[in-house]
């Protein structure tokens, strides 16, 4: 990566991006200004731009570090768990842990592709690249577990996430959580009974 040119360059892109993600995604992306970024990061106007060209592209690396620390949780939440049944059951309850998070303000890619709907924008196109990740990887593990239609549980998978994400936010978590686990729980049940048909 070009942003280590020494160890002050790369401490400022740190502290930049570490502000941009808590401002970003507890204020929102067109919300929150680049003046603010500068601010609250302790850096200059130069700074920024030596790292980030525009605002777009801070958002991007934004989206790209949550993106690496939801795959962490994830894979870790998988790696613990020797059976796919166990994984997905494993990584919904990651998922209940980050609704029940005190900082929780709804899923950043969900917040991120309502302010940036063009298909074809740089932000909505990093969102994209996250989701297929994620399907891909609930679809493999219903694959695994001998799901004969893993495309469709994968789909039923992330829809009842992208509810309970978008719900957590604007009700009491826990009934929410409740039902995202009892729900999954469900889908793993029907699933499993039509791959042992």
């Amino acid at each position: 990566m070009g942003h280590t040119t020494g160890g002050q360059v790369s401490e400022a892109r740190s502290r930049l991006l570490a502000t941009a993600t808590w401002l970003f995604y507890s204020e929102g992306l067109h919300a929150v200004g680049i003046d603010r970024i500068i601010a609250e990061a302790k850096v200059t106007r130069a700074t920024l731009y030596r790292h980030f060209p525009g605002k777009d592209d801070l958002v991007v690396a934004y989206l790209q570090g949550v993106h690496e620390m939801d795959r962490a949780g994830v894979e870790k939440a998988v790696a613990g768990n020797p059976s796919a049944l166990d994984a997905l059951r494993a990584v919904a309850e990651s998922i209940v842990e980050g609704i029940q998070s005190d900082r929780f303000r709804g899923c950043a890619f969900l917040n991120a592709v309502a302010e940036y709907p063009d298909p074809e924008h740089p932000v909505h196109q990093a969102v994209l690249t996250h989701r297929e990740w994620f399907l891909s990887l609930v679809t493999d593990l219903f694959a695994q577990a001998g799901d004969t239609r893993p495309e469709f549980a994968g789909r039923h998978f992330v829809l009842l996430r992208d509810g309970a994400m978008t719900s957590g936010c604007l009700s009491g978590s826990g009934e929410i959580c409740d039902s995202f686990l009892r729900g999954v729980d469900g889908i793993l049940q029907s699933h499993i009974d039509s791959a042992s048909k």
